[in-house]
């Protein structure tokens, strides 16, 4: 869209120079007041060029802004859609409670499905038990000894997500302050191992 404005006020800055042109080969060259009435026509003509670039500019502003709303509208209503079987699963898991196997077993079809949909629309899973501590994937919100080696994740609290690339939420993490056996050979002075 840029490029085809951008274009457009480009063809109309070659046509107003010569229109230009042509008006000062039609005119014949006279000294004086004529000259002041051909700087004052040149003058109007940039105005009123001004004007329209303006005006279009703007036009083109508001029919942007016109199909970005747009757009978010139909990515809503996709989205709603998609989540409208998820809706009915659940209407119909909450009318058969009576036996509680089924239930469950329900309850869990239903999230496997919500699980199934999210990740359709690019939501994915961040992958942190057991890998280096990612500052940009993982919050880490404690430090323990135990058997892995100095920031590796031993337990992770709460999942984290990316959609599409991009990370939504941070999983939150256990990290290793290093080996317990190594920490007992070079204790750090203060440190009683318990965190």
């Amino acid at each position: 869209m840029g490029k085809e404005h951008d274009k457009r006020i480009e063809e109309l800055r070659k046509l107003n120079e010569k229109k230009a042109e042509a008006k000062e080969q039609k005119k014949p060259k006279e000294e004086g007041s004529n000259d002041k009435i051909g700087d004052s026509d040149k003058i109007a003509d940039l105005t009123d060029t001004l004007q329209r670039l303006q005006a279009e500019f703007e036009n083109y502003k508001k029919r942007v802004e016109r199909e970005r709303q747009h757009f978010e509208k139909c990515a809503e209503e996709r989205l709603v859609i998609n989540l409208l079987p998820l809706l009915d699963s659940f209407e119909l898991a909450l009318k058969n409670t009576a036996d509680k196997d089924k239930f469950v077993r329900g309850v869990e079809m239903i999230f496997a499905q919500f699980y199934s949909i999210l990740r359709s629309e690019g939501l994915k899973p961040i992958d942190a038990l057991g890998k280096k501590l990612d500052i940009y994937r993982h919050e880490a919100l404690m430090k323990e000894l135990s058997d892995k080696e100095e920031d590796i994740v031993i337990e992770e609290l709460q999942k984290g997500y990316m959609f599409n690339d991009t990370v939504v939420r941070h999983s939150k993490v256990k990290v290793s302050k290093g080996k317990q056996d190594d920490h007992e050979k070079n204790p750090v002075k203060g440190d009683t191992g318990n965190r």
